[in-house]
């Protein structure tokens, strides 16, 4: 409970301490005591003498711990290292394909994750906990991947186990839309309580937080918008099976597809991006069009969901306006007016880095919780 007061980075002295809590005095000195000891707090000069010796201040401390943060991709692996306050220290960031398989792409975790903490002079055992985004559906209690539609050998992994045997501390996995919905939450968008981030990229998926609470779903597949079907792919077959599905006519690697059956040179997302970028209208046609296509699923969300902010994230949102715009375009043309009355739809502000944020956050939220932290401070009274 005084943890929790003081991770708002205000000091407060004992005696403001026993105020808001209502705690005995005798109460408030001990635990304070035992904060001190963790390192979780620090004194933090002293208050105003009111006569006598004045009263010392105590404050959280964010250095006390490192958080090691990874943010999987369809083709892209980044490993941060943060601080308890969510705040980058270090990043890696490579090329990785994850049909290359669990043990490869773990490795290269735990290697960019050691090598980060050597960089910044930190040692395994100040590790709070590591926090994973994965690129398909992910049962959070276990942290094991759930039939995830693009990464063969995954299914059922024990991500968790592996990782752990390398580094230690706790390992907390989740989707990657869902780790970047936290960390576009976290940092901009804190007093909302009700948000979807949506990531158009290799596939499309969305985060939605509900209520000031991320949401998962039964199995960990809520959010799943890339295979919801739409009405102007009937005949396109998407790479889970089925046809018409949003992912397949809407997303990077489908606008990638159409533009090359133009002519043009587009291999993957970042070139699409260049080509609207440089001014090419056939891609800004093609992306505006995508966005009115992930707009036509969006609002259908927004009657069902009624969300204050929809975020567009992932590699093509950063291709201008062009996305955005036709989001827009049909989310606010064919959702009810009530739902739409204050409704934002936005481009990522956390941009690359909410996924690592949010991996960040995750393990921030759970080693920091009440329950954890009295349980650190248990342990560490009986060492």
């Amino acid at each position: 409970m005084l943890l929790q007061l003081l991770l708002d980075g205000r000091p407060r002295t004992r005696a403001e301490l026993i105020e808001l809590t209502g705690l005995a005095r005798s109460t408030v000195a001990g635990r304070v005591d035992a904060l001190l000891a963790s390192g979780l707090v620090v004194p933090s000069g002293e208050a105003a003498s009111t006569g006598g010796r004045p009263p010392a201040r105590f404050a959280f401390n964010p250095q006390a711990k490192v958080v090691l943060a990874a943010d999987v991709g369809a083709t892209h692996l980044t490993v941060a290292l943060t601080d308890l306050s969510g705040q980058i220290q270090d990043s890696i960031t490579e090329s990785l394909d994850i049909v290359e398989g669990p043990a490869r792409v773990l490795g290269e975790i735990a290697s960019f994750g050691r090598e980060l903490l050597q960089r910044s002079g930190r040692r395994v055992e100040d590790l709070a906990g590591t926090g994973v985004g994965l690129p398909g559906p992910v049962e959070h209690s276990t942290g094991r991947p759930n039939h995830p539609p693009i990464m063969p050998g995954w299914d059922d992994y024990d991500v968790v186990g592996h990782l752990v045997g390398q580094l230690g501390a706790p390992v907390l996995v989740d989707n990657d839309v869902n780790i970047m919905a936290l960390g576009e939450y976290a940092t901009e968008y804190a007093a909302v309580d009700h948000l979807m981030f949506v990531k158009v990229a290799t596939g499309i998926g969305a985060g939605i937080i509900s209520g000031g609470r991320l949401h998962r779903g039964a199995q960990g597949a809520a959010g799943d918008l890339g295979h919801v079907q739409t009405p102007s792919g009937s005949n396109v077959v998407c790479r889970c099976g089925n046809t018409g599905c949003l992912e397949a006519v809407a997303s990077a690697a489908a606008v990638a597809q159409g533009l090359r059956a133009e002519g043009l040179d587009a291999p993957g997302s970042a070139a699409v991006v260049d080509l609207v970028r440089s001014g090419n209208v056939t891609a800004t046609n093609a992306v505006r069009q995508a966005g009115r296509e992930i707009g036509t699923v969006l609002a259908a969300c927004v009657s069902l969901l009624n969300p204050s902010v929809i975020v567009i994230g992932g590699s093509l949102a950063q291709a201008g306006d062009s996305l955005l715009a036709g989001v827009r375009e049909v989310v606010y043309g064919r959702s009810l007016p009530l739902a739409t009355m204050e409704l934002q739809v936005v481009v990522s502000r956390a941009g690359v880095r909410a996924g690592v944020i949010g991996a960040a956050t995750m393990v921030i939220q759970h080693v920091l919780s009440p329950a954890q932290v009295d349980t650190s401070l248990d342990s560490l009274a009986t060492a």
